[in-house]
């Protein structure tokens, strides 16, 4: 199946280094990052692991649960924790789902439905567009979908700031302009008008063209 942003982000259940999980009832109120990995031991994914444990007290500040994803089981994910650790500086806290039949990443459209085989025998570079990172509303719909290569490294701060992005908009009838971040400017969204506008935002709005329209942030 084709993902797009507002869909129904897939149900499952699987095995994770955390015990079995049923996707939709572990996400529950909550928002949720899912990011995926073609292969356990893979140098680029151990600092991104180690850098997601890192920040995920941010995360869980704007009520949000990481989740990680491989392609091998979850013994495996246990093994290479402590490399993470070891290396980075910090030991994964957030389950890791294991994923060697295929199964998370099929359902997620990051390997064709029709791939054979398992986990087992397979190299990264045969499972390298399992490298997303999906962001997924207490809605259970997906927000917002990425897809990098193998050999470039995630930017997990960018992820941060679109979430809050989101979580802003999505409170207030506002838009994030070009690298926005917390506490600047933002946009009245173009739904709303003018009158509305007024209601909403009393003090005024700067507007250098109709249709762009910029007030503080709302809530601070």
């Amino acid at each position: 199946m084709s993902l797009r942003i507002n869909d129904v982000a897939p149900d499952f259940t699987a095995e994770t280094t955390q015990g079995p999980i049923k996707f939709h009832e572990w996400i529950g109120d909550s928002w949720a990052i899912l990011f995926s990995h073609p292969k356990d031991f893979t140098p680029v994914c151990t600092t991104e692991l180690g850098y997601m444990a890192k920040i995920e007290p941010e995360f869980k500040k704007r009520n949000t649960k990481l989740i990680g994803l491989s392609v091998d089981p979850v013994d495996n994910h246990r093994t290479w924790a402590k490399d993470i650790e070891e290396t980075q500086g910090y030991l994964p806290n957030y389950p890791m789902i294991g994923d060697p039949e295929l199964k998370v990443s099929k359902l997620y459209n990051m390997l064709p439905a029709e791939e054979p085989g398992s986990s087992e025998g397979r190299t990264p570079v045969q499972n390298q567009t399992v490298r997303s990172v999906f962001v997924i509303g207490p809605d259970k719909k997906v927000k917002l979908m990425l897809t990098y290569p193998m050999t470039t490294g995630r930017n997990f701060d960018e992820i941060l700031r679109v979430l809050d992005s989101m979580q802003l908009t999505l409170k207030h009838r506002v838009a994030t302009p070009v690298n926005w971040r917390q506490g600047e400017d933002v946009i009245i969204a173009g739904s709303v008008s003018d009158d509305d506008a007024k209601k909403l935002f009393p003090e005024g709005w700067k507007a250098p063209k109709p249709y762009l329209r910029i007030v503080p942030q709302p809530g601070r």
